[in-house]
């Protein structure tokens, strides 16, 4: 069968997610014809992601959400003037999406949380099959607790993965834990797409505490305990853009942009691991048996952080106090179970994907019968 990805490019989390699901899906015999990347001025795509996979990529204007004058969390009434202000370039976007899956030939597309695919099947009535990825639609699932006391806006939340799975045939919400499967509403429940590499990794415990922030503006947070506590080794990624791939402060405290194999060798070596509560990173850190801290920069990674904390990855906070980190450390008992659902995705979300594979050669007759009319 062929695959088409759009992946919501911001952090590092989708992209890592559509790199692992583009190589299970060849081992299986299977084709990714193309990878759509949504983008902004203020997110650049790493190298890891342009070097790790086969399919051509290309991007397209998406919304996005800017941040603060602080650079921590994001500036909503900002934002929300922003993208009405170039509402028309996601016109075009959408139209871009539209005649890329009408003319790629794909049999399926894989939407990685991106919302202008949910618009274009609304606008457009794309009639190839679509099926959605990501953590944020366990959100939708009626056994799923947020948490009490957050940022505020779980309806808006809830509404926004609406938007972004419309006309979606199934939603695979990848899941820390085993939960029940809904049918009626098209819900699969599947365990975190972790890299090979990720899986074949061997764990050490070191004496630093690896670190990755969403937006560059947490590491006044970083430096302002490095300063109290110089002793205390310190190796932060960011997605700050800068000429050198290490900024060292001193001999303990470093800031490293985004590079996958680094990034993974460092947390594999780490006493602890720090970040703004993606999910990609905190299964990572779960898989490695790496207590984490989570320092949540929006909504949804405030949800993040609560689940995670429900399977005993971690804690969280509203600013990077390694010193928690280093508190919840000694007592901290790894999640063995996690490790067993991780390494059954494959076998599960293979099976999830390939529910069309028999039927391909009707299916794409009858997808370009519609794309004609």
């Amino acid at each position: 069968m062929k695959y088409l990805f759009i992946v919501q490019g911001e952090g590092r989390g989708h992209l890592t997610q559509a790199m692992t699901l583009e190589k299970m899906l060849l081992k299986h015999g299977h084709e990714v014809v193309g990878i759509l990347v949504g983008k902004s001025k203020s997110r650049h795509l790493p190298d890891f992601f342009l070097k790790g996979v086969h399919a051509p990529v290309h991007q397209f204007i998406s919304i996005n959400f800017l941040p603060s004058a602080a650079n921590r969390k994001p500036n909503m009434v900002k934002s929300i003037a922003y993208n009405m202000a170039v509402a028309p370039k996601y016109i075009s976007s959408m139209n871009y999406i539209r005649k890329t899956i009408a003319s790629c030939g794909a049999d399926v597309v894989v939407n990685f949380y991106e919302l202008l695919t949910g618009l274009t099947y609304m606008l457009f009535r794309v009639p190839v099959p679509q099926i959605c990825i990501g953590h944020q639609y366990l959100f939708l699932h009626k056994d799923f607790i947020m948490p009490e006391k957050a940022f505020g806006g779980y309806g808006w939340l809830r509404f926004f993965t609406k938007i972004t799975a419309i006309g979606a045939n199934k939603y695979l919400a990848l899941s820390f834990r085993r939960m029940r499967d809904l049918p009626k509403q098209k819900l699969r429940v599947v365990p975190p797409l972790l890299r090979k590499e990720v899986l074949d990794t061997v764990p050490e415990k070191g004496g630093y505490i690896h670190g990755y922030m969403l937006n560059s503006g947490f590491a006044d947070d970083v430096m302002r305990w490095h300063s109290a506590h110089p002793e205390v080794e310190l190796k932060f990624f960011w997605d700050k853009d800068t000429d050198e791939p290490v900024t060292r402060i001193d001999s303990t405290l470093s800031f490293h942009t985004l590079d996958d194999t680094e990034f993974l060798r460092q947390m594999a070596g780490c006493k602890a691991y720090a970040s703004t509560a993606g999910f990609e990173s905190i299964c990572e850190a779960m898989y490695l048996e790496k207590p984490v801290l989570m320092v949540p920069s929006h909504i949804e990674q405030e949800c993040n952080a609560f689940d995670a904390m429900k399977s005993g990855a971690g804690i969280a906070a509203d600013r990077f106090d390694l010193g928690l980190l280093l508190d919840f450390t000694e007592g901290f008992i790894p999640d063995r179970e996690f490790r067993q659902w991780a390494k059954a995705a494959e076998d599960i979300i293979i099976n999830e994907l390939e529910i069309y594979y028999k039927d391909s050669d009707i299916l794409v007759n009858k997808i370009k019968r519609k794309f004609e009319k």
